[in-house]
C-alpha cells in the first residue's frame, strides 16, 4: 500500500515538474518587435483642424514575453507625429506612449494550427502613459494623460526566428487638456480621445530552442509533455525495484544482495550487530551446521588434519549458500568454495561431488532444475579455479523438506549446495 501511495505521489510530482520544464525549456519565450505605419487622431479636435486621413507618422517598439502559448505579456512605447492635412488649418503635435499589455495568441486560441502553419492572429489589451505636446500653432507644453488600448496583430511566419505582422490599435485616453492639434481645449476630460493606429512591422524570436510559443500548437504541448510523464514515470519505476526484496527499493539500497527474509535498516543493510559479515539472523543457524573451532580441533586431534577436514565437508559443514529462486551464491558463503579448493589442491587424487538443494516453495520439477543449476554454478566456479573436471561430478537433489517452510532463515538454510568427497 505505502508503495502504490509512494508511485502515485512521485507521478503527479512528475506530472507538474514536466509540464512546468517543457513549458520553460521547450520553446522560445522572448520577442522583440519594432512597426511603423499609419494613424489617424479622432476627437478632440477643434474646427478646422485635421490631419490627412490616413497619415503616415506613428512609430513603436516593444518586448514580449509568452508564458505558454496561448498568454504572455507585452511592453511597448509608441510615437506618433500629427500634422495637418493639405487643407486643414496648419498645426503640428508631437505624442509619445508607453503600455504594458495582456497578449493572447488567438491563433492557437482558435487552433490555426489544423489548417495553417504560418498564419498566426495575436490579440493584446492594456493601459499606458501617454503625453501629447502641441507645438504649432500653440505650445502649450506637454499634456500627461492616460490611456487604454486594445488591438490585434495579424502574422506570417517567415523564419522559425522572424514573423511579418500587421496590426490594428485603436487607444482611448482619460484627462486629455488638449485638443489633438494644440488649438482648443477638451471639455470631457473623462474618457475620450481616439486615436487608431495601423502599421506593419517584424517580429524578432529570442532563444536557443527551434520555436517561438507563437507557434506551437497545444497538441505538440500535450504529445511533448506526455512523453516527458511517461519517461519519468518510467524511471520511478525503474527506481521502486527491489531486487533483494528486503524492502528498500534499489536507489536507496546499499546492499543490493541482501539474503532473502534477513531484517534490514532503513539503508537496505542486513543487521550485523557484531559485524562478523553474518546476518544475526542467520548466524544462530549457521552456528549448528557450522563446526566451531574446538569442535574442528577435536576432530583433527582425533583423525588427525586431513581426515578431520575431510570429516568436515563429507558431514555438511561446508555449504554455498544462494539466494531465492537464483543460482547467484550467497557472497559470505564463498570462502566454502575456497575450502574444498584448498582440500583438492592439497590432495590431488581427491575427488569430489557437488549435490544441490532447493526449499520447499515452488514446484518440484522446477526445483530439480533449479538444483543442478546451483550445482553447476559451484562446478564452474571450482573448474575456474584450477580443479580439474575430472575430479568433480554434480548433480541436483532437488527441495530439501527438513526444515519449516514456513520460516525464511530456515529455508535459506537449505538453498544450497553440499560436497561428497571420494
Amino acid at each position: 500500500m505505502k508503495k502504490r501511495i509512494l508511485i502515485s505521489f512521485l507521478f503527479i510530482t512528475s506530472l507538474v515538474v514536466a509540464q512546468e520544464e517543457f513549458e520553460q525549456q521547450d520553446y522560445n519565450r522572448w520577442s522583440f518587435e519594432l512597426s511603423t505605419g499609419l494613424q489617424k487622431p479622432g476627437a478632440p479636435a477643434e474646427s478646422g483642424y485635421f490631419t490627412a486621413t490616413p497619415s503616415f507618422g506613428q512609430y513603436s517598439v516593444g518586448v514580449r514575453y509568452m508564458m505558454n502559448n496561448r498568454f504572455g505579456l507585452k511592453a511597448d512605447v509608441g510615437y506618433n507625429m500629427f500634422e495637418n492635412a493639405d487643407n486643414s488649418k496648419p498645426f503640428k503635435s508631437n505624442y509619445l506612449r508607453a503600455s504594458l499589455q495582456g497578449v493572447f495568441n488567438l491563433g492557437s486560441i482558435l487552433k490555426f494550427e489544423s489548417w495553417t502553419n504560418t498564419i498566426g492572429l495575436l490579440g493584446h489589451t492594456g493601459v499606458g502613459y501617454s503625453v501629447l505636446m502641441p507645438k504649432e500653432p500653440v505650445d502649450h507644453g506637454k499634456d500627461q494623460m492616460l490611456h487604454g488600448i486594445i488591438g490585434v496583430t495579424p502574422q506570417v511566419k517567415l523564419t522559425e526566428w522572424m514573423a511579418l505582422t500587421t496590426d490594428l490599435s485603436i487607444l482611448t485616453h482619460i484627462r486629455q487638456d488638449d485638443t489633438w492639434d494644440g488649438v482648443g481645449k477638451n471639455v470631457n476630460k473623462g474618457l475620450g480621445g481616439t486615436l487608431v493606429n495601423l502599421s506593419a512591422g517584424l517580429t524578432f524570436y529570442l532563444g536557443q530552442n527551434e520555436q517561438h510559443a507563437d507557434w506551437i500548437s497545444d497538441s505538440a504541448v500535450d504529445t511533448e509533455s506526455m512523453a516527458e510523464m511517461e519517461k519519468r514515470l518510467a524511471k520511478i519505476e525503474t527506481d521502486l525495484i527491489d531486487s533483494d526484496q528486503d524492502g528498500v527499493p534499489d536507489y536507496l539500497d546499499r546492499e543490493p544482495n541482501t539474503v532473502s527474509g534477513v531484517a534490514v535498516d532503513t539503508k537496505g543493510r542486513a543487521v550485523d550487530l557484531n559485524n562478523n559479515g553474518i546476518p544475526d539472523e542467520l548466524e544462530t543457524s549457521l552456528n549448528k551446521l557450522y563446526v566451531t573451532k574446538a569442535e574442528s580441533t577435536e576432530n583433527a586431534e582425533k583423525a588427525g588434519y586431513a581426515n578431520a577436514i575431510k570429516h568436515l565437508i563429507d558431514s555438511g559443514y561446508v555449504n554455498v549458500y544462494f539466494q531465492f529462486n537464483s543460482e547467484k551464491p550467497e557472497t559470505y558463503s564463498l570462502e566454502a568454495i575456497n575450502y574444498l579448493v584448498t582440500y583438492m589442491n592439497a590432495n590431488p587424487t581427491a575427488t569430489a561431488e557437488l549435490v544441490g538443494y532447493a526449499d520447499e516453495l515452488g514446484n518440484p520439477t522446477y526445483n530439480q532444475k533449479l538444483s543442478e543449476r546451483r550445482a553447476k554454478r559451484v562446478y564452474d566456479i571450482l573448474v575456474a579455479t584450477g580443479v580439474s573436471e575430472s575430479r568433480l561430478t554434480y548433480r541436483g537433489a532437488g527441495a530439501d523438506d527438513s526444515v519449516d517452510k514456513s520460516s525464511s532463515p530456515a529455508r535459506q538454510l537449505v538453498r544450497r549446495v553440499t560436497f561428497k568427497l571420494k
